[in-house]
């Protein structure tokens, strides 16, 4: 979200925001333990408390699309754990139908407007009941398929919750043919890595960057074809790593590991996807051509569509065959 439409939104619903939303924004946060999490938690929580509501909830698709659109994206993929809306439209399945309504308006005009295209994924949060996941996992089996729901994943603190009591949801959506995206990997080490390949058999694993603590599961993440989502802006703003320098994202690529890079959660830590890019370039060392296959993997990993993905890997092509370009460089904060 943006935070403006945040504080719009609270403005309306009449709610009043965490003073960090305003003044001295963004937050200075950090989840290396249970009480930084907690903050991290309050402050998502607050933003979420205002999506109250249809209007609220397709503006909230719509901005993303459009904010990923102007950086240079083509394609988002969006997770939603439905019960957080479903108190205001009735119910879980009111709105997922809203949310998929709107990235389709979304996608059937994203050429005019210059927004991304949209792809819906169902998340359940493995701070709730297992029940619950696999309530929410059959209702995205329903919904799977062209236009419908693409994947499911599994969010929240991942040192809470037993990985494998969300083995059942994720067979339900693995029947389904759905992308299996669970977070892990971030916030515990490679233990968790390798408990959540095992028990949940993801397609792609939010972060994941940790599973380097251990050859052996990282050679197990390799191995399986599972792409990680490193997000280096997330991992140091969360105290995962001290600095931009030490998120291992060359030592990933040079294993041969499939990497797409992700911003997590721009409204809290004020880092978009396009800055991640730059940091693989200014921090990592990067050339054009692991930038490019940057980009490359994250469509493969994907649930994009063929179009989508066709036209997408020929500009990027292009983009790498071009000469270099004089436009200046988008310098990396040192906070991020």
């Amino acid at each position: 979200m943006r935070v403006e439409s945040v504080r719009d939104l609270a403005v309306e619903q009449e709610v009043r925001l965490p003073r960090v939303l305003y003044e001295g924004y963004p937050p200075q946060l950090s989840a290396a333990d249970e009480r930084g999490w907690f903050r991290f938690q309050r402050l998502y929580d607050s933003a979420r408390h205002v999506v109250r509501g249809e209007e609220a909830m397709r503006r909230v698709v719509r901005e993303a699309a459009l904010d990923d659109g102007s950086e240079g994206s083509r394609w988002l993929e969006i997770q939603v754990d439905p019960t957080s809306y479903a108190p205001f439209v009735g119910g879980i399945t009111p709105a997922m139908e809203i949310v998929l309504d709107e990235a389709a308006s979304v996608n059937a005009t994203a050429e005019e407007t210059g927004s991304a295209r949209v792809g819906v994924l169902m998340a359940a949060s493995r701070t709730r009941h297992q029940l619950e996941a696999r309530t929410l996992a059959r209702l995205a089996k329903k919904m799977a398929g062209t236009g419908g729901v693409l994947g499911f994943g599994l969010s929240n603190d991942e040192r809470r919750g037993d990985t494998t009591d969300f083995t059942k949801a994720f067979r339900i959506a693995e029947d389904a043919g759905l992308l299996l995206v669970p977070h892990g990997g971030e916030l515990l080490g490679a233990d968790a890595v390798a408990e959540t390949l095992a028990a949940l058999r993801p397609h792609r694993l939010g972060h994941g960057v940790r599973s380097v603590e251990d050859p052996r599961v990282l050679a197990a993440v390799i191995d399986a074809g599972v792409a990680l989502e490193v997000c280096p802006g997330s991992n140091v703003s969360l105290g995962v790593y001290n600095a931009l320098g030490e998120v291992p994202l060359r030592t990933l690529l040079d294993a041969g590991a499939t990497i797409t890079l992700g911003a997590d959660d721009p409204l809290l830590f004020d880092s978009r996807l396009l800055e991640q890019y730059e940091t693989a370039r200014a921090v990592h060392g990067l050339d054009d051509a692991r930038i490019a296959e940057l980009a490359r993997s994250s469509f493969r990993a994907s649930a994009a569509p063929a179009d989508v993905v066709t036209t997408a890997m020929a500009d990027i092509d292009a983009w790498l065959a071009a000469p270099p370009s004089s436009a200046p460089r988008v310098e990396v904060s040192p906070r991020a």
